[in-house]
């Protein structure tokens, strides 16, 4: 891209138009931009003031719960699980069962994707790729709709089956994000299962498999070093729309998590063999505002490109979410209404990060 594009042409067609053509249309991505040299991000990426990162608000002695999952069928963990997600909405686990050569195969296959000439990548795009939209290049979050675009590429991949991924996932990342995806199955599904109980659900079978996580999307988030990092954001503050989601994050950091009814953050740091898991929209709506989704951000960094992938297990589209009736059995007053999922992640989607306000969307009024 250098030799297409000099950092003088950047300058002198500083306007959305042209930054819209070269990193969004022509698939050059931020990772593009970066390798330019520039002295200075493109004002399209400069966020307000108010949005800026600074160390002020940053509670450094604080931590979200570290919880060891060795003897996950201990009813202690299972309160430690419960507890994690009702007054901090993220929590870490460690001694998963999951080998940490998938975690680096993983993070591997991000960095080789984005590797790729942007002819490559571009394949994978919204605009060339149109018999399906379960596999997505892109960058930013919605930049359609965005008054500052993020410092951030990605690619997502909705999984259906083994099938329809070694037919349309990019064979680079293919086989490890499969891996990644499977070894994680068993986890989650204990997660659930523990989170759940206290909702008075005492199993979970094929109606609620279907309900909690009849879905799933992982995403290779790439974060290329940035010339003004703190002009800009990785992620602007928001909370997802999923049910649980898992993360494997690489050992750069960056990750901040909004603290419960406060306006300060905590840093998420990257521990070795750890998954990060939040509670998504879904579960909070599903379980009446017992769980929390939490707002989370991640920062630009200046020295170095950073990766993390995220797993989204999400209720199925066409699942109706609301409380659960097991919730209300005693009396609790519903907060949310019944909503098809479908209905609530178009609406989560369509708009640029902006916090928690998604979840107003489905309250009842």
């Amino acid at each position: 891209m250098a030799e297409a594009y000099s950092t003088s042409l950047f300058n002198s067609f500083d306007s959305k138009n042209f930054i819209m053509n070269i990193v969004v249309d022509e698939g050059y991505g931020v990772k593009g931009l970066s390798e330019l040299g520039l002295q200075k991000i493109p004002k399209e990426y400069i966020h307000p003031s108010e949005e800026h990162f600074t160390t002020s608000t940053v509670l450094s002695q604080e931590s979200i719960p570290m919880i060891d999952l060795s003897n996950w069928d201990d009813p202690r963990v299972a309160d430690m699980v419960c507890n994690a997600a009702e007054k901090w909405g993220f929590f870490q686990i460690v001694n998963h069962r999951i080998p940490m050569q998938v975690f680096e195969n993983m993070k591997n296959a991000v960095h080789k994707f984005f590797e790729l000439p942007s002819g490559e990548k571009k394949k994978y795009s919204k605009e060339e790729l149109k018999k399906t939209n379960n596999v997505r290049y892109g960058t930013s979050f919605n930049p359609q709709v965005e008054k500052a675009l993020e410092w951030k590429d990605w690619l997502s991949l909705y999984y259906v089956s083994d099938e329809e991924a070694a037919a349309l996932w990019p064979s680079i990342c293919r086989d490890e994000a499969l891996e990644y995806m499977k070894k994680t199955e068993l986890v989650i599904k204990k997660l659930l299962e523990m989170l759940m109980k206290r909702l008075n659900i005492t199993s979970i079978d094929e109606t609620n498999e279907s309900l909690l996580m009849g879905s799933r999307r992982i995403n290779l988030n790439y974060y290329p070093k940035c010339p003004n990092p703190d002009l800009t954001v990785g992620v602007g503050r928001h909370s997802d729309a999923s049910t649980l989601t898992i993360l494997l994050q690489d050992e750069i950091g960056g990750l901040y998590v909004r603290k419960l009814d406060t306006d300060f953050w905590i840093h998420v740091p990257p521990i070795d063999g750890s998954l990060v898991i939040n509670v998504g929209d879904a579960l909070q709506i599903l379980s009446n505002g017992r769980y929390k989704s939490v707002e989370h951000r991640v920062i630009a960094n200046g020295n170095n490109n950073r990766v993390s992938v995220p797993i989204f297990v999400s209720p199925k589209p066409t699942a109706v979410i609301g409380p659960l009736p097991e919730v209300l059995r005693s009396g609790e007053k519903p907060v949310y209404k019944q909503l098809l999922y479908s209905e609530y992640a178009t609406h989560f989607f369509n708009k640029p990060h902006d916090g928690k306000r998604t979840i107003e969307f489905a309250k009842i009024q």
